[in-house]
């Protein structure tokens, strides 16, 4: 059987989406190419945002291919499913401009969240819940009421799965790039001077802790770490093609056992580094270790500068607001940017957090202004404002969204005056 796996070229305008709009490495679709492979099936690559390909050039190059099953994601990289674009417009367009005979199968946080719905809009066959790295194979191979987290829809109606896949990742070996583009992909995301040649990889999957605001519940929810020696590989093949700044996309770089070692590995390449984490994971010598390691972008989730804050949004910190910034400035003395975050609580006084901002910004750290949350359905804050998701979840969190911040101000990185969601998915 032959799969074509394609990233579209992501257009953003009128989305409440906040993520990084430049192209990153389609690690889900990387992965999943791999294992097709394994499986004894044949797959096609097209990053089309990488390559900036429009839809007829990468229908093109699919209907060359002739596929069995075409799969397209909700959200771009792996990076971006906790923070998605609300609405389906993308892969919608994208399904509809690439057509063919083959069997057309969503991924990603929408057809997780909301199955039926993202099966609805988006006119596609199969939706798969949870990652797809292991399960897209079997579709192959198996009756699809075996697949974990496989839905679809037939003449009978909609079939939903209630498991998710969940990939062993021990099981991902080094990706060899062979099939990517990786001198193209000069972004490198959170860096804001001077030049270079980025990429992005994966060293683990999901977090121990359940912050309210926080979309990974329905996917890359349990923490696990791949093997050291094969995320090494991957980066010395990297380096091996020109790549000097790498940014890991882990949820929560710093948990695992084994990041001390991965560490160590990357202070003896010629490479940097970049990744988000908790500061509460690091203490002065580990701090060191990342200076050594070429640490040279360090995004911390702070999200309030009060116990009570961060309590509301359950974030269980293991230190104080005085420790917090003691580690912050001392990780500014051994790494060029460390950037604070905040979310907008009303546990915060907006003078306190002016003097905490101006004082860390006065030794180097950048400190964002506290943003809204998106109520993403599956997450905690979700559940909390509204119940389980149902087919109207990711309209009724956009309307909430937007009634609520429209006055308050949105996140300086979002559009400020966002379309309503029917609009961008033309359903209204």
């Amino acid at each position: 059987m032959k799969y074509a796996l394609v990233n579209p070229n992501w257009d953003f305008k009128g989305s409440t989406y906040f993520g990084c709009p430049d192209p990153h490495y389609p690690l889900e679709l990387l992965f999943a190419f791999d294992k097709i492979e394994e499986a004894g099936h044949e797959a096609l690559l097209v990053d089309a945002q990488n390559e900036a390909l429009n839809a007829t050039e990468t229908k093109r190059r699919v209907e060359s291919f002739d596929p069995d099953f075409l799969v397209i994601p909700t959200a771009p990289s792996y990076l971006f499913w906790r923070c998605p674009p609300p609405e389906v417009r993308v892969p919608k367009q994208w399904f509809a401009g690439i057509g063919g005979k083959a069997v057309k199968v969503a991924i990603g946080p929408h057809t997780s969240a909301t199955p039926a719905a993202a099966l609805r809009k988006i006119g596609c066959d199969i939706g798969m819940r949870g990652e797809p790295d292991q399960t897209l194979p079997m579709l192959a191979s198996k009756p699809w009421k075996e697949i974990e987290g496989c839905c679809w829809r037939d003449a009978d109606g909609f079939h939903l799965s209630p498991s998710l896949g969940v990939t062993d990742m021990k099981s991902l070996q080094a990706l060899d790039f062979s099939n990517y583009n990786v001198e193209r992909h000069l972004h490198r995301h959170h860096v804001f001077h001077g030049e270079g040649h980025g990429a992005e990889l994966e060293f683990a999957r999901g977090c121990p802790w359940a912050c309210t605001f926080c979309n990974k519940t329905l996917f890359r929810d349990k923490f696990r770490e791949r093997e050291v020696s094969e995320v090494l590989k991957e980066v010395d093949r990297v380096i091996a093609r020109g790549v000097d700044y790498i940014y890991f996309i882990d949820e929560i770089f710093g948990v695992g056992k084994n990041v001390l070692k991965l560490l160590e590995g990357i202070a003896d390449r010629k490479v940097n580094i970049g990744f988000q984490t908790r500061i509460d994971l690091w203490n002065e010598e580990s701090l060191d270790l990342l200076g050594r390691a070429r640490c040279i972008s360090l995004e911390c989730g702070i999200e309030s500068i009060t116990e009570e804050g961060r309590d509301e949004l359950n974030k269980k910190c293991r230190i104080g607001t005085d420790r917090i910034t003691e580690l912050l400035i001392h990780a500014k003395k051994r790494i060029p940017w460390v950037q604070a975050n905040l979310i907008l609580t009303d546990h915060d006084n907006k003078a306190d957090i002016k003097r905490w901002q101006d004082n860390l910004k006065s030794c180097g750290v950048w400190v964002s202004e506290p943003v809204p949350m998106f109520p993403f359905p599956g997450t905690p804050l979700y559940v909390q404002l509204f119940g389980q998701p149902d087919d109207d979840a990711w309209e009724r969190a956009h309307h909430y969204y937007t009634a609520t911040f429209s006055d308050k101000g949105f996140s300086d990185i979002q559009e400020q005056q966002p379309a309503a969601i029917e609009d961008l998915e033309c359903t209204c």
